[in-house]
């Protein structure tokens, strides 16, 4: 994988992670909502050949699925270890 495919794939498969992930997670920046999606989208390549998901031609929709379902749980993750609040203490 080229780092410009990782980065680009990172934002999108981050969003995605972001909007699939339970609860309200709108509480992390969007750079750690990237990172969360970069890292989805490593850890998803590695686990899915582990898993023995093949190279297809065409769109390998169970990799990103996979890569999309580590993204949500890193940003689980994310969200809970910054536990940034949305109020406003005075």
């Amino acid at each position: 994988m080229e780092i410009i495919g990782v980065i680009i794939a990172g934002i999108i498969i981050g969003l995605l992670g972001k909007f699939v992930a339970p609860g309200d997670r709108d509480n992390i920046p969007l750079w750690l909502t990237v990172l969360c999606g970069i890292g989805g989208v490593l850890i998803g390549y590695y686990v899915s050949a582990a898993l023995g998901v093949d190279a297809t031609r065409g769109i390998d929709w169970l990799r990103w699925i996979i890569s999309i379902a580590v993204a949500a749980i890193l940003v689980v993750i994310a969200a809970t270890v910054t536990g940034r609040s949305r109020t406003r203490s005075v």
